[in-house]
């Protein structure tokens, strides 16, 4: 149906309503006919099918609010059949313009222009002659995926690695054409070089979709290439370096535009995505931005206070001090001495006290203890744990 039919058909007649009805009175209406004329109801009946595929048709325009907008202003410019000026200036000296709307949506000039209905054919959803042209739209390249396991440190600080990687590329014997040397694609008949094809269902609802001739490439080759068997693709091995940044999480899955499968007719190149591995260490630990790390200490150090070394991931130790009378499981923090940041900057080091009871005593240690404990007199520390409830 061309653009100049479109113009001519008075949708709002063909739904029974009015050209001001509300969108609920058009929907109202559309819901009627439908149920009235479709051809679950009336097999067999094409003079219904034909209704039915009018109903929708109508209702597809002006039951959208931006279609029926356009519909509503082109009628209003082009709808008797003679170009009209808009704010009624359709008239000058008396005299209407002598040339006729068909003009308009069927000239083709010397430039090789298609006309007005090539201009206004995709505003009723392509109902208008629509110009095709023969070169085949850029394909974006296949995004890639792979692993990379790295150290605690690497994690923690950052790190550039190697990856070698198997990807989909033009193929280099066709030069991605896919058709064998000597010999020239031609364009997909089918759907016309674009790769997609539209299909409507039960005469409401449209749905694009890939060629099924061509397979999306919009090309089709009668002698396919014998390296890639006329798809255009091949298979490209190459190592890249990736710099994972800092501070990433074990299992974190990081995505970098454009370093993907290449891609065709000009198109943009698909993403890589690595999911990141990370080896545990042998003392440190993560917990956010932070780093953690289980710090051993003697029952005298514990009571009585202390002074000590422990290490840090960059492997300068740092000076604690262990405050008297620590209790087993405490916490401790050291500032700046754990992951970086985005912002550059870094977390902390979270010391978990672990307080060391001896297991096995000499008879000088045992009697020095015992000495300590009757001195301290200490009351009965699990007297709570009893009474009434």
């Amino acid at each position: 149906m061309s653009t100049k039919d479109w113009l001519e058909k008075d949708f709002y007649k063909v739904l029974g309503v009015s050209k001001t009805a509300e969108p609920d009175e058009i929907k109202k209406a559309y819901r009627k006919l439908a149920r009235k004329y479709h051809p679950d109801s009336n097999t067999g009946d094409a003079s219904a099918e034909a209704k039915f595929k009018e109903v929708s048709e109508a209702y597809d325009v002006v039951g959208d609010a931006k279609k029926r907008k356009e519909y509503d202003e082109a009628r209003r410019l082009f709808g008797s059949g003679g170009f009209r000026m808009p704010g009624g200036a359709g008239q000058a000296g008396g005299q209407g313009f002598g040339f006729d709307v068909g003009d308009l949506f069927n000239r083709s000039g010397s430039t090789g222009g298609g006309g007005l209905g090539d201009i206004l054919g995709g505003m009723f959803g392509g109902g208008g002659r629509t110009t095709t042209t023969s070169t085949a739209r850029p394909r974006r390249g296949a995004d890639i995926e792979t692993e990379a396991t790295i150290e605690f440190a690497e994690a923690v600080n950052g790190v550039t690695v190697a990856l070698r990687m198997t990807s989909d590329e033009p193929c280099k014997t066709c030069r991605g054409t896919g058709a064998k040397y000597g010999t020239v694609p031609k364009v997909c008949l089918k759907c016309e070089g674009t790769g997609m094809q539209t299909s409507v269902q039960g005469g409401v609802f449209a749905m694009t979709e890939p060629c099924t001739e061509c397979k999306g490439r919009g090309l089709v080759v009668d002698e396919p290439c014998e390296t890639c068997h006329g798809s255009g693709r091949g298979q490209s091995s190459k190592t890249m370096q990736v710099r994972i940044p800092a501070g990433v999480q074990d299992g974190q899955r990081i995505r970098l535009k454009g370093k993907g499968a290449a891609g065709e007719r000009g198109g943009p190149a698909g993403d890589l995505y690595v999911s990141v591995h990370v080896k545990p260490h042998r003392i440190f630990g993560r917990q956010g931005e932070h780093l953690t790390l289980a710090v051993p200490v003697s029952f005298t150090e514990a009571a009585l206070g202390a002074e000590i070394k422990v290490p840090t991931l960059d492997g300068l130790p740092v000076t604690v001090r262990i405050p008297a009378g620590t209790a087993n499981g405490s916490k401790l923090r050291v500032r700046g001495k754990g992951s970086v940041r985005r912002d550059g900057s870094k977390g902390d080091l979270l010391l978990t006290i672990e307080v060391q009871v001896p297991h096995e005593l000499t008879d000088e240690q045992r009697a020095k203890l015992q000495e300590f404990s009757t001195a301290s007199a200490q009351p009965d520390l699990r007297a709570g744990l009893f009474g009434s409830s």
